[in-house]
């Protein structure tokens, strides 16, 4: 049990200490020329499609709940016929 202990001591510390598998690219460059770019497209749509979506997607979301809001406002103002 001891023995089994100790090398998984040391299998944990070898793989954390030891370096990247795979060598990541740096594309902070590539990212800072696309979002510095002056194109006229505001900054939170210039991430492509998927930043768009989000942006529809919460667009909607707001302005849904803002109509329920005043939904149950309305609602909520007028007396109920007994």
């Amino acid at each position: 049990m001891y023995r089994q202990l100790m090398g998984l001591q040391h299998v944990c510390r070898r793989t954390i200490t030891s370096s990247a598998r795979r060598q990541v690219s740096n594309s902070v460059k590539d990212k800072q020329k696309l979002f510095q770019e002056d194109n006229g497209m505001p900054i939170h749509l210039k991430g492509g499609t998927k930043d768009a979506l989000l942006y529809r997607t919460t667009m909607t979301l707001t302005v849904f709940g803002v109509g329920y809001v005043l939904f149950e406002l309305f609602t909520a103002s007028m007396p109920k016929k007994v």
